[in-house]
């Protein structure tokens, strides 16, 4: 069967299947929209004040959120992650994922945080039930590291979270770089050789034309398979299967032994195929990809309670049609407007 033939046969799932065979298993659920960051290709301080989702009222509450949470679960979700903004910034957050670990049939609850906070709130976090973290990490130079945080990062605070997460008993963590040509890509060795060996996982990703004021350049992506070719000259690397259908990350391994490392080609090697994640945003609105235009309201489906949401989101995942990066490798029509990134996560 062809690799086209095969996107479109339903895989072994709880409904709902989308149009393309593809079901609900993972939510990507942003918590606030604010961020102390301000990194060019999510957040441009140029482009987004200083208070720019400060205000809680639009937000969820976290009844509503352990609701919303119930609902997908009703309709095949096993996976969670909650992201941002930077999450860390959602007061109290401890409590919410406290709340949602005790869910029934969500079998894993994991975070993203660009780690500036993680030192103080690690322990808390892990005592609450969450079970696994992801830290963006850009560069480990602090000048270069305190320009790509739109000046407001350091990253010694950041390895400071990251030894604290460990220390708290979370791990392997993924440390993400998102590598663009003329920036950060001469971090990628020393990035490299500061993980390997460390029982963490780095994971390089390919600068995406996500949302609307990045400034998005396909001349600015280095590719997996230049990153995998640097890499593998200075420390030899082999392939590693897939540990499930779907997974985003192509995976490899040290030949010294040293631990794996990950490459995520969404420009280069788009994997919409296989993608079974949905993503809301933290005023409630459901986003079927990463690169959508638009998104649904859940707020009305929320409030009937969580039968009524899981029926929403049901009915919209049916509709499902969603293969941005497939027909941007193809260079066919697409939407030229996507949500921003800080919005729904990543």
């Amino acid at each position: 069967m062809n690799a086209a033939a095969d996107r479109l046969v339903p895989l072994a799932a709880p409904d709902p299947l989308d149009r393309r065979g593809r079901p609900l298993r993972d939510l990507r659920l942003s918590v606030i929209e604010a961020c102390n960051f301000r990194c060019p290709y999510c957040m441009p301080a140029e482009r987004v004040p200083d208070d720019y989702g400060l205000d809680a009222a639009s937000r969820l509450s976290f009844d509503e959120i352990e609701t919303l949470v119930r609902g997908f679960v009703r309709v095949g979700v096993r996976k969670l992650r909650l992201t941002g903004g930077e999450p860390l910034l959602r007061k109290n957050l401890p409590e919410l994922i406290a709340r949602l670990s005790r869910i029934d049939g969500l079998d894993d609850l994991a975070l993203t945080s660009n780690g500036s906070l993680l030192a103080r709130q690690a322990r808390a976090l892990r005592e609450a039930g969450l079970r696994r973290l992801t830290v963006s990490l850009d560069a480990l130079d602090p000048d270069l590291f305190r320009r790509l945080s739109g000046g407001r990062g350091e990253v010694a605070q950041v390895l400071a979270g990251i030894e604290a997460a460990r220390a708290a008993g979370f791990g392997p963590l993924k440390i993400n770089c998102v590598v663009q040509r003329g920036v950060n890509e001469d971090q990628v060795l020393p990035l490299a050789e500061r993980f390997r060996g460390s029982g963490d996982v780095l994971r390089f990703i390919e600068y995406m034309d996500v949302g609307n004021c990045n400034g998005w350049d396909a001349r600015g992506v280095v590719s997996t398979r230049q990153l995998r070719d640097a890499i593998d000259a200075r420390w030899p690397l082999r392939a590693l299967d897939a540990q499930y259908r779907g997974e985003v990350a192509s995976r490899y391994a040290y030949r010294d032994g040293a631990g794996e490392i990950g490459f995520v080609s969404s420009i280069s090697a788009p994997f919409c195929g296989d993608c079974h994640r949905a993503r809301v945003s933290a005023d409630g609105r459901l986003y079927t990809c990463l690169f959508a235009a638009e998104g649904s309201d859940l707020r009305e489906a929320l409030a009937g309670g969580e039968t009524a949401l899981a029926e929403r989101v049901a009915a919209l995942w049916r509709g499902r049609n969603d293969r941005y990066s497939e027909l941007r490798a193809a260079d066919a029509p697409r939407p030229k407007r996507h949500v921003e990134m800080f919005l729904i996560g990543g």
